[in-house]
């Protein structure tokens, strides 16, 4: 893999075809499309790759039963669809699970209702689901979950459904799909921001600066042919861009498995919304809650907080559900929080009730927008968005291959990628300073390794890291210790982790 040096002098060398500015899930997709079709590709992120909604989600595979209760016929047939997809180019980040959804009397969610649309659920997937369906009587559903910590409140009862979706780890798509997309030629780079944008004749002309180096040029144009905008939550930073988005905050909550040891994935009902209880190896994932998020400042965008009162929330549901499992502040390992960039309904429904549809539009000739969508529907938006591309450059469209080629080739799988963090050794970080552009303690901690979210020894592993980091990456005693105080002293792993930080 080249140095960051060499990639910045590739970028600023020759014009590219497209210069992609947003490095989460949608900006790696399109990335990979185009890179794989042989355009020119370049992409720039402001901080680290999937540093924003794209590490921040609920870590699911999945059409929606949700988006199916409301309408959305459409997204969850291509959602259903791209799951599978996934499962075939990323096997090591799908894993098939079970999600049993408890259902009880005078509820918005009946059995019989629901048991029809896990059927529909299964026929919108095409070829069917990854596990095929059912209908729970009590007494099943007590056999599932009727003991311990993880039995059901039986009062008013009347059994659940099981269907079945999957899970993933979301920063890690994120990076092996920027893996891939190196591999085919596209040039990528964290930690680069792009302060202004002009166009000359037919051709961008992208003022970008670099972040990790105080000796580093104050900045330098990089030229293209389209440039699209890929930037999330951020996204209305970006003075040309047209397309409205509606913030909403999600929080999520770790514990120990044994705290609430679920065979399955457990669907919550809190009147029209739904939670989870994702088991997650050794720990247990909940939440997420769906709250609009008014603050656009740069710094409430890149920190996004679980605050005390959403926590509260998801443990108050859990408990409900669970009356026996008696979670409090105290079984809380970790969290994080993150913003969904869904385009803005007209209309000013909840934020549970906008769709999760995502739009692709040229605003003005060469300068293509992007937003909204699911993780799951990531590679039909790059497809979507590559295709659009070609048309404005070629005036016409090629064979996309991103739903058949693998996201890591044989000799590229290892066990540094997976769902569950691997071990945490020295190898698995000269892995991913060498070969996936970490660069700062949290970009391992975080996002490559995901060790801050599962490890019960969170500051020894912080520190262990880092001093491997400095061996690895040449830093001084200095840095050393301000990337430590960065990771442990704003909070992140010290008692119990109200916000997952830069």
């Amino acid at each position: 893999m080249p140095a960051r040096t060499q990639i910045k002098q590739q970028l600023a060398a020759t014009p590219l075809d497209l210069l992609i500015i947003g490095g989460g899930i949608v900006g790696a997709g399109i990335a990979r499309d185009a890179a794989m079709r042989g355009l020119r590709t370049g992409l720039v992120e402001q901080y680290d790759f999937a540093f924003g909604t794209s590490s921040r989600s609920s870590r699911l595979l999945h059409g929606g039963l949700r988006y199916l209760a409301q309408g959305h016929i459409g997204l969850v047939r291509e959602a259903s669809r791209e799951k599978h997809v996934l499962q075939k180019i990323a096997p090591h980040l799908t894993q098939p699970l079970a999600f049993v959804f408890p259902t009880y009397r005078g509820t918005l969610w009946p059995r019989w209702k629901l048991g029809i649309g896990v059927k529909i659920y299964d026929w919108l997937c095409g070829h069917g689901n990854l596990g095929k369906s059912s209908t729970l009587s009590i007494k099943q559903t007590l056999d599932i979950l009727g003991r311990g910590q993880a039995a059901l409140e039986t009062s008013g009862l009347t059994g659940a459904v099981r269907y079945y979706d999957a899970l993933t780890q979301d920063a890690r798509l994120v990076l092996d799909t920027l893996r891939s997309a190196s591999r085919h030629g596209a040039l990528v780079c964290n930690y680069m921001r792009m302060n202004e944008a002009s166009k000359i004749g037919e051709t961008w002309h992208c003022r970008c600066s670099t972040s990790t180096d105080a000796t580093a040029e104050s900045g330098f144009d990089i030229q293209a042919r389209c440039v699209v905008s890929a930037a999330g939550p951020w996204a209305g930073k970006l003075p040309r861009n047209t397309l409205g988005l509606r913030l909403t905050k999600g929080v999520h909550v770790v514990i120990e498995r044994q705290r609430l040891p679920v065979p399955d994935a457990v669907v919550l009902a809190e009147g029209s919304r739904i939670l989870f209880a994702i088991p997650w190896g050794e720990r247990v994932i909940l939440g997420t809650t769906d709250t609009d998020y008014k603050d656009t400042a740069e710094k409430a965008l890149a920190e996004v907080q679980a605050e005390a009162q959403d926590i509260a929330y998801i443990l108050a549901v859990v408990n409900k559900t669970f009356p026996q499992a008696r979670l409090c502040e105290q079984d809380v390992r970790s969290t994080w929080a993150g913003l969904r960039p869904l385009i803005a309904n007209p209309k000013n429904g909840a934020p549970s009730d906008i769709s999760r549809s995502h739009e692709i539009i040229m605003s003005e000739p060469g300068w293509l927008e992007a937003a909204g969508g699911k993780l799951t529907t990531y590679r039909l938006m790059a497809e979507q968005s590559v295709d659009m591309i070609e048309r404005y450059l070629l005036a016409r469209t090629s064979a996309c291959h991103t739903a058949a080629e693998p996201l890591l080739a044989k000799e590229e799988l290892d066990v540094f990628s997976s769902i569950v963090p691997p071990a945490v050794t020295r190898a698995a970080v000269e892995h991913y300073c060498r070969n996936e552009w970490a660069v700062k303690l949290n970009d391992i901690m975080l996002r490559r390794g995901g060790w801050l979210h599962y490890v019960p020894d969170q500051q020894a592993v912080a520190r262990q890291v880092a001093e491997w980091m400095a061996e690895i990456l040449g830093w001084d005693e200095r840095r050393l210790q301000d990337e430590i105080i960065s990771c442990i002293g704003l909070g992140c792993i010290t008692g119990l982790a109200t916000a997952t930080r830069p």
